[in-house]
């Protein structure tokens, strides 16, 4: 048994190392292009992770750290104690924003756009 993993982990292991860096594989992730406008995957793009945490423990503001508003996530979390946790319902309309825009629209909002609230 030992020996049949071994194998295997072997047997993947010189295939990475024959695998070709510079050859393009259809299983690859599109490269991401600036000019190009379409829609296309982008690993920078938060939006799921951030209109999760926005509905969850949106009152900490942690959806705002994410996204890189600093200011905005402090300023979230004063509207919370202040107002004894009622100001917790602002992430969660943002949070459903959040999930309702698309991928694109999310992307040049909220990331390129630099739209802190709403």
């Amino acid at each position: 048994m030992k020996n049949c993993i071994f194998a295997r982990i072997k047997n993947l292991i010189t295939m990475e190392n024959n695998y070709n860096k510079d050859e393009k594989q259809s299983w690859d992730i599109p490269e991401n292009n600036p000019n190009n406008s379409s829609s296309q995957y982008r690993p920078d793009n938060k939006k799921i992770v951030s209109g999760i945490l926005a509905i969850l423990v949106g009152s900490l503001g942690i959806h705002k750290f994410v996204l890189g508003y600093t200011m905005e996530g402090i300023l979230q979390i004063v509207i919370s104690v202040v107002t004894c946790g009622l100001g917790g319902i602002i992430p969660f309309i943002e949070g459903i924003i959040y999930l309702t825009k698309t991928d694109e629209e999310f992307y040049q909002t909220y990331q390129v756009g630099r739209r802190p609230w709403f």
